[in-house]
Formats: structure tokens, sequence, C-alpha cells
């Protein structure tokens, strides 16, 4: 379950305080805390946050091996050799991967050699196949048969046409890696080649952050699934389906629920179901200022106030709790406030449930809903995996904005205009506050007017947040 520090809910006087968008997200990021960390099978692990440096135990490879299919040769023996003065060897046995070779290899000798098997002692380097006649007599061969057709490749004499310098072909123990070096270090994210390296430093299990479990529910009576008829006043439910993409993309395991009509008893049991497997609940509906915002009638926070946990005095209970022994934490539920942000201006956020969940209540409309997980939700979900500060954030540079009128932001608000960027330029696409869904889906970008800038003109530099 999720981790989350004391916090307190907000007091009436705040509730009609404009919030900047930095101060809302910094209440979230300074509750949420990382998920606990887990042992995992390694591919269980995929996408989770290590949490310990691994080390080589052995080194890699742990020995001597070729890197080519060809012939063990020693390097004397090969010096000078050219196509019209071969050198000619005999063939002493076969050295396959996977097995400790039973032959060595002396004056005027060769072993037939397979890539990745060690290199047997007296050899000291290998030349490829196609620098031999392969055993057959004739020019330079372009292959082996297969042993199970021609048994006697292993044995007889081969020509080779060209020398080769010690080492040649040879991978050599420890080349990669030496026992004791680091392997990964702890907060790297574990994706298909750091799985492998796990892997083959012999780690059947990792012990990481778990990823965050995502349960994402869509709010109004409204809504339909997609596929379902439309009747007169309904719309199709895109919210779900859009935010537990987006959480899958932020690294999380995302679970969509179908949409909850608007009764807040109905979405109150909805979330008791979700609970069990929640370490983050996202909503989205039901958070503005209107009749039927169930939203914010089933999950505000109660009035503040604080409960005594029950570990009584003494000296154990002060050392875990603090100064007074009692554990002082506020009572769970979601403070809903005004942000300054255009689109997604009303949000909420707080703990509900008995393991104080944390939640992130989203405006209904589409853009605004996306929007709003981009700059709060996925943050979040990255902080909850134990990601660095740095990585949180999507990556943000500057731009010329290419568009045919001037933006603007009234005094004291922030906007975040949705845009496409080329090179260094970005075109707004559908202005503020759009509700153009699919505008929003050619978009590769969020312009962010700062909060005390009243007009951009085309040609002014603006900030965008890069959506990859």
């Amino acid at each position: 379950m999720s981790t989350t520090a004391p916090r307190s809910t907000a007091s009436p006087s705040q509730e009609d305080r404009l919030w900047t968008v930095e101060e809302h997200l910094e209440d979230i990021l300074s509750t949420v805390r990382p998920l606990e960390p887990i042992e995992l099978q390694l591919l269980d692990a995929q996408g989770c946050v290590l949490v310990e440096d691994v080390t080589v135990p052995v080194s890699l490879p742990p020995f001597d091996n070729s890197s080519m299919d060809g012939y063990a040769v020693r390097v004397a023996d090969v010096t000078g050799a050219s196509r019209e003065f071969p050198a000619v060897l005999e063939v002493v046995g076969d050295v396959a991967a996977g097995q400790a070779p039973g032959l060595k290899v002396g004056p005027g000798q060769a072993a037939r050699i397979m890539t990745g098997a060690p290199l047997p002692p007296g050899a000291e380097a290998v030349v490829p196949v196609e620098w031999t006649d392969g055993g057959l007599g004739g020019g330079p061969a372009t292959g082996m048969k297969a042993r199970s057709k021609a048994p006697e490749g292993a044995t007889g004499q081969v020509r080779v046409y060209q020398g080769a310098e010690a080492g040649a072909h040879v991978r050599r123990a420890g080349s990669d890696m030496k026992a004791g070096d680091r392997a990964l270090a702890a907060g790297t994210v574990l994706g298909p080649a750091q799985l492998g390296l796990l892997a083959s430093v012999g780690r059947a299990t990792a012990k990481v952050r778990p990823r965050p479990r995502v349960v994402v529910l869509s709010t109004g009576s409204e809504l339909v699934p997609p596929g379902e008829p439309l009747k007169p006043g309904q719309i199709h439910d895109s919210n779900s389906f859009a935010l537990t993409a987006a959480a899958r993309e932020a690294g999380a395991i995302a679970y969509r629920v179908g949409a909850v009509a608007d009764d807040a008893e109905t979405l109150r049991t909805s979330v008791d179901d979700q609970l069990v497997r929640a370490d983050l609940l996202v909503t989205s509906g039901g958070v503005s200022v209107g009749a039927y915002d169930v939203v914010k009638e089933a999950l505000t926070a109660p009035e503040p106030a604080t409960l005594e946990a029950e570990d009584g005095d003494g000296e154990e209970g002060a050392e875990r709790d603090g100064e007074g022994g009692g554990e002082q934490r506020a009572a769970a539920g979601v403070d809903f406030r005004r942000v300054a942000m255009q689109p997604g201006k009303p949000q909420g956020f707080g703990m509900i449930g008995p393991d104080h969940t944390p939640v992130l209540t989203l405006p209904g409309n589409p853009v605004s809903s996306f929007v709003s997980f981009e700059i709060f939700v996925r943050p979040v979900i990255r902080a909850l995996m134990g990601l660095p500060e740095d990585q949180l954030h999507r990556p943000r540079t500057r731009a010329s904005l290419d568009a045919g009128k001037a933006l603007s932001s009234p005094q004291g608000r922030r906007q975040f205009l949705r845009g496409r960027l080329d090179g260094d330029r970005v075109t707004p696409v559908g202005g503020a506050g759009s509700h153009l869904v699919g505008a929003l889906a050619r978009a590769n970008a969020l312009i962010v007017v700062p909060e005390h800038v009243t007009s951009v003109e085309p040609g002014d530099d603006v900030e965008v947040v890069l959506l990859g």
C-alpha cells in the first residue's frame, strides 16, 4: 500500500484561496512517499526502480572465450599465412560452447572452436572459419557443416589463409565486468537491458520499489462506454481510457473502472471497493461548483481534526512517533481547491480509506483532465516509484511562439495551452482552455504562460512541456 506523510486538511478560510500550480504540486509531493521495497522475480521487476546497488559476484565473461566460429591457434603457427602460402595445421578436435576444453593446442595444431566456447590451453588467438578452407581442402570457406552430418570436420587438416595477433577474436575474462564491479546503481529503472544484465550476473530476483497500482475512475451519469449507442444527452467515456493509458505510460500498473453515475453513495461504494488494489486513486469529473458534482459531495474532507494513535506512552512509542509518544495524523478526506491554471482550475487532493490512500480528483473536461494528469498525477506516480526529483517531471524547453495572434494570460493566473513543437517553434493547437479533444490528440507539447505575463506575441519566447 501507499505510504503518506501526515498532512493537515484545508481550513475553511482556505477554501476560496487561489493556489498556484507550484503550491498545489508541492503540497501533494510533500505528502506522498515512495512505496516500500519488495523482492521480485526479474520479469516481474520490469519497469520498477532498483533500491540497492548490484555488484558482480563473478567476472564477465568468467573465462577467455571465442567471439567467432573458427579455429583456436598459436600466433607463431599462423604468422605470415596467406592465400598463396597458407599455414597447414592439424585439427585436434572441437571445443563447443558450454563445455570445458578437454584438449590442448600444441605447435602446428588447431582446435575447431565455436562462438562462446572457452579458449583451450595453448591457443592464443582465433581465426574465423572464413579465413580458412574449413578443412575441405579448397578455397576460403563460408561456414562449417553441422557436426552431426560431418563429424570428420573435428579432425584432419585445416589451411589458414591469414595470420592473427594474440587475443584476436577472443573475449578476455573480465573484459565486460570484473568481480566486485557495480553492475547497476540504486535508482535505476529496470528495462530489458538491465534485466538481462541482472540475469547475466546470476541474479534471479531484484529488490525494487514496485510499480504503483493506480485506479482510474470517471464520474458522470452522461457517460456511456465506447461501443454502446448514445441516447440524448449522453457522451462516450474517454477520460478513463486516456488517464489509464497515461498512468501506464508513466510507469504504473493502472486499472480502469467503468463510469460511476452522479450519486454520492454509489461513488463512495465504488471507491471503497477499489481501495483494496490502489496505491493511488485518480478520478475525473464532479469537482467543480455544480449541484451534481458528486466527487466533492462524497469525498470532501471532514473538519480539521487529529486522531490520537493507540500506541500509548513510553520510550518505544516516543521513539517511533516523536515527542509525546502518540502519532498525530489528519482525518482522511480530500481538499478541493481552485488552482491558478487554465485548463484545469478545479482540483482536489487528499487521502481516503483505512490506509490513507492518496487520491487526486481531476476536472471532467477531457482536455482539462489530461493537462491536470501531466502536471500533477504523473509526478505522483513517479514519486511513488521512488524516482529522484529530476525524473518526476516531463522535460521542458524554450521555443519561439509561431501563431497568427497573441496568447493572453489574465493577471494572477497561469495558462497551459496545448501546442505542437516543430524544431524550435511551437504552434498553439485549439487555444487556451479549448475543449477540442481531437486537437489534444495531435499535440506534442504544452505551452506554459507564466502568471505574471499578460500577453505573449508571435515570435516571443515561451516555455514548453514536452509530452513525447
